[in-house]
Parts: C-alpha cells; sequence; structure tokens
C-alpha cells in the first residue's frame, strides 16, 4: 500500500512538472530545449545532493536545518586552503569537503542521540554556530574568483558527455542513494526507525544510532556541494546559500517525504527539488516577479501536506472500520 501511494505521488508531480513546462513553452518555447533544459538540470542539482541527505534525515523522523550553513563552512574553509596551497590536488580537496561536511554531520547526530535534543533545536543552533564559524575564520571578507585557482574553478564546470560534472554527481548521487535506501540495511533502518520506533528497536536496529548516521549522510552531502558551489559561482562569503536549507525541505515535502518519518522515496526527492528548480529559472524568463515564485513553492508545499495529512487520515478510517466490522 505504501509502495503504491509513493508510486501515485510521484506520478501526480512527473504530471505536474510536465504540465508546468507545457505551460511556460507557450510563453518562452526555447525554454525546453534540450541544452537549457540540461542547464536548467545543472542549477538544480546542489538542490537535488542535499534533498537527498535530507530525505535520509525526514526518514528518520529528525531534520537537518543546517545543511546550508555546512555548505557554506565548508566552501569556505576549502576556498581558504586553495588560496593558501593552489596546488591542492582536486581529489584532496574533495576528500576534505566530505569529511569536514560528515564531521559537522556527526555533531548533530550525537547531540540528537545522545542527548536526545530535539533534531529542529540541535539544527537551529549548529547552524549559527556554522555561520559564526565562518565569520571568525574569514574575518567577514570574501574570497572572489581572482583568488582561486583555475583547476578550483574548473573541476564542477568540466563537461562529460555534453553534462557538466556537478550534473553528473547529482546523477550519481540518485543512483547512490536507490541503492542505498532499497538495497542496503541501513536504507531499511530509515524506514523502519521513521516508521515505528518502538518496533524498531524489538527488531534490533539502534534507533539513535540510525538517526545519527542520517545526519552524517546528510552533513558529508552538504559538504561535498560546499566545494561544488563556492567553485562553479567562484565566490565565498558568510551568507552564501542563506536560507536554501528551506528550499532543500521544500523539496523534499512536495516530493512526498513525510515529515512524520518512514515514507518517502528517491524519485519523490528528486521530482521535487525538479519541480522547485523549474520555477526558479522559468519564472524570471517570462518576467513573473520573484514574488510568485515564493507564491508557488509555499503552495506547493501546503497541497503537498495537505495531501499527505488526507491520505493519513483515509487509511486511518479503513482501519477503524476494519476493527468496528471485526467486532
Amino acid at each position: 500500500m505504501t509502495k503504491s501511494f509513493l508510486k501515485s505521488r510521484e506520478l501526480v508531480l512527473g504530471a505536474a512538472i510536465l504540465a508546468l513546462l507545457l505551460a511556460i513553452a507557450s510563453r518562452f518555447p526555447a525554454f525546453i530545449g534540450p541544452s537549457n533544459l540540461a542547464n536548467v538540470f545543472n542549477d538544480t542539482a546542489p538542490l537535488i545532493i542535499l534533498a537527498l541527505g535530507q530525505m535520509a534525515v525526514i526518514l528518520t523522523r529528525c531534520i537537518d536545518l543546517s545543511v546550508a550553513a555546512n555548505l557554506a563552512l565548508t566552501g569556505m574553509v576549502v576556498a581558504m586552503l586553495n588560496t593558501l596551497y593552489p596546488g591542492l590536488p582536486i581529489p584532496v580537496i574533495l576528500a576534505i569537503s566530505i569529511l569536514l561536511g560528515a564531521i559537522m554531520g556527526l555533531a548533530n547526530g550525537l547531540l540528537v542521540w545522545k542527548l536526545d535534543i530535539p533534531p529542529i533545536v540541535v539544527t537551529l543552533g549548529t547552524m549559527t554556530i556554522f555561520r559564526g564559524i565562518i565569520f571568525l575564520i574569514s574575518d567577514g571578507a570574501w574570497i572572489n574568483a581572482h583568488e582561486m585557482s583555475d583547476s578550483f574553478k574548473a573541476f564542477p564546470r568540466a563537461a562529460v558527455l555534453g553534462l557538466p560534472v556537478l550534473s553528473w554527481i547529482a546523477i550519481l548521487a540518485v543512483l547512490g542513494f536507490t541503492v542505498l535506501i532499497g538495497r542496503t540495511a541501513l536504507g531499511r533502518a530509515f524506514y523502519a526507525v521513521g516508521g515505528n520506533p518502538h518496533a524498531a528497536v524489538y527488531t534490533g536496529i539502534n534507533v539513535g544510532r540510525t538517526q545519527c548516521a542520517a545526519f552524517v549522510l546528510s552533513g558529508a552531502l552538504a559538504g561535498l556541494t560546499g566545494y561544488l558551489w563556492v567553485a562553479r559561482y567562484a565566490v565565498a562569503y558568510v551568507d552564501i546559500a542563506g536560507g536554501f536549507e528551506l528550499e532543500v525541505v521544500a523539496a523534499c515535502v512536495i516530493g512526498g517525504i513525510s515529515i512524520a518519518g518512514g515514507i518517502g522515496s528517491v524519485g519523490g526527492a528528486l521530482l521535487g527539488a525538479l519541480f522547485l528548480g523549474i520555477v526558479k529559472n522559468a519564472l524570471p524568463v517570462i518576467n513573473i516577479s520573484p514574488f510568485w515564485q515564493l507564491a508557488i513553492s509555499g503552495s506547493a508545499i501546503i497541497i503537498a501536506v495537505a495531501f499527505n495529512a488526507t491520505s493519513n487520515r483515509s487509511r486511518g478510517r479503513v482501519i477503524l472500520k476494519k476493527a468496528e466490522h471485526a467486532q
């Protein structure tokens, strides 16, 4: 039943994206050209990567509001390293980014697991701390394109088979998460912990450790995205990706990942991110004000949550009817 529900959500969202593209094409036909759609996907790639990590966290009944601050801090650190050591190989920079992001995710996970602090409180606090650390290490200064090495800036933009490396990393993240969620014990544990944490304990799953693992995964992806973001836009500063964590959560909610935990899919997270990415790229092109971008995104979130709540209520009524009939 859960699988059919998820498929219906994905079909509805896929149809909405198609209808949105057709509506945009009626005003600006060039938008649906292959090269432009590839650019839209590339612009949305950071959101896709972060939404996948956020999905893992939300599946376990938690939330990570520090992903954008994690991204910004990691981006600033690797940008500063690049100015000090311009010859540092890209694989080393990638490893540092992932490791630093994972450490910040681990800090979130341990606070939630060991101190039993609500995840929203923990990640709101660490979000502020991470932003503060950026200011301390940079003294509020920007790192601009001319201070970064050419190889540092070129990596996410390099084309492979017609797509930038940034897009390929998003595609690999989607494929990797599909395997993780569907084929591994950890992926099944995410669903078990979110669906029924008390039952998960009886099956031998450590709830706190599983939630911590989800935070580490989300943090590692945020760290990776931090380097990709800074290198692609060739700038690092304190407020980079400010407010982006809300877009990440929105992508998950629109994609059908239940805030209550235990329900969601990789396809849903991908479609939710693509929906927001298309809206963000299309509305300025057809001369619609940024207000409507926010209004459409907000309306989509409300509709998605209402759809979730209605579905859950209907399933609840069926159970009650069966119970009454049994009596």
